[in-house]
């Protein structure tokens, strides 16, 4: 999957993808051949599959063995047809993603769906908010959309001329994490029509906007874990037919903590990232809440770390927005709502918030550097 002007030589294979004819496809990266040939080795192509799946797409993990998203071309149409119905009718679109991800492939395959041509934003070098505003004012059509990450949405806030032009768009949808409250109250404020978008490759990408699941979706919580069901779903993993995540028929078991209020569904965390810290839970997400209201931190992770006597300790890496904050101020900004077991008890100071996939913290890689830190 080419990024820049190289996309539109990939949108016929997707076009015959969506239309549910010819070989099922595997996205794969061309700027990073390491990674390329990791999803080749472990998801087989060349060997046999379901006549129904058109898009194999990777999750965003990016240890362990990685999982291929078995997608099929209705799937893919109905999340489609659900999104524009949502945003109020189909349009043009910016595509300012990696093509790999769900999120750059969706843009692509609403592109197709809308009879449009999709306008591109070469991201191969990274994300430049100041082409933003050119891009978008080559935009045509009636409606026009883009799909951002929360760090690309910062940035372009950062930038006003960014900002005016992601305002002229009819909407503009944010996923990949969680947008913090900051960001998208900022955004709204610069009258940027956010839409902040719920999903993974396992759901064809965003099914949930705003907390209200598109139509033909379905939401359920058990246990306090998220379940999604629908016409969007995967039908499961490449190479992995009995994968718990998918072992009760027409739902997949997300690892999202959350919970459901007069239809609306709130995500509160990921399971799998909760820190036991003398001997109570704590949820990462839960603490960045607040910490990134605090008016020194522009962008924050939270995770754990192995502690002798509590387990776990919260620690906290930020980006901050002008002099840094000092870690007494942010412990004491968090217990002003929290309890003290969740205020963070090591600081580490970034330029950048190292990311995997699109737009995700890449945990794995805070945690080494901060025990790499604590160790000197």
């Amino acid at each position: 999957m080419p990024t820049g002007s190289r996309v539109g030589e990939v949108m016929p294979h997707l076009r015959e993808a969506l239309e549910g004819g010819g070989p099922a496809w595997l996205p794969i990266p061309t700027t990073d051949r390491r990674e390329a040939q990791r999803l080749s080795d472990a998801l087989s192509p060349g060997e046999s599959i379901d006549d129904e799946v058109a898009l194999v797409v990777t999750t965003s993990g990016t240890t362990g063995v990685p999982k291929g998203a078995l997608l099929s071309a209705a799937a893919l149409r109905a999340s489609g047809t659900a999104t524009h119905e949502r945003l109020g009718g189909p349009g043009s679109w910016l595509l300012a993603l990696p093509t790999h991800h769900i999120a750059g492939i969706q843009v692509l395959l609403r592109s197709i769906q809308a009879g449009t041509e999709p306008t591109v934003l070469d991201v191969s070098g990274g994300f430049l908010p100041e082409a933003l505003a050119g891009a978008i004012a080559g935009m045509r059509g009636e409606r026009r959309y883009t799909a951002l990450v929360p760090t690309q949405l910062i940035k372009a806030l950062d930038l006003p001329d960014a900002a005016n032009a992601l305002a002229a768009l009819d909407a503009v949808l944010v996923g990949g994490a969680a947008t913090p409250a900051p960001v998208y109250e900022r955004a709204k404020a610069a009258g940027i029509n956010v839409v902040r978008t719920y999903g993974m490759s396992e759901t064809c990408g965003g099914c949930v906007y705003d907390g209200i699941p598109l139509d033909g979706t379905t939401v359920r919580i058990e246990h306090g874990r998220v379940l999604l069901g629908g016409a969007m779903l995967a039908s499961g993993y490449r190479g992995q037919p009995d994968h718990p995540a998918f072992a009760e028929p027409g739902w997949f078991r997300t690892e999202d903590a959350g919970s459901i209020d007069n239809g609306r569904l709130t995500v509160t965390g990921r399971l799998d990232e909760a820190i036991m810290t003398g001997g109570l839970l704590v949820v990462p997400q839960v603490v960045e809440a607040v910490l990134i209201t605090h008016p020194a931190v522009k962008e924050c992770v939270v995770l754990g770390l192995p502690d002798d006597r509590l387990g776990q300790r919260v620690a906290v890496a930020i980006v901050p927005n002008g002099p840094a904050p000092t870690l007494d101020e942010l412990r004491a900004h968090v217990m002003r709502e929290l309890e003290s077991i969740a205020a963070p008890r090591e600081l580490a100071v970034l330029d950048d918030i190292p990311l995997r996939g699109p737009g995700k913290p890449d945990r794995a890689k805070l945690r080494d550097y901060l025990l790499t830190e604590s160790t000197h």
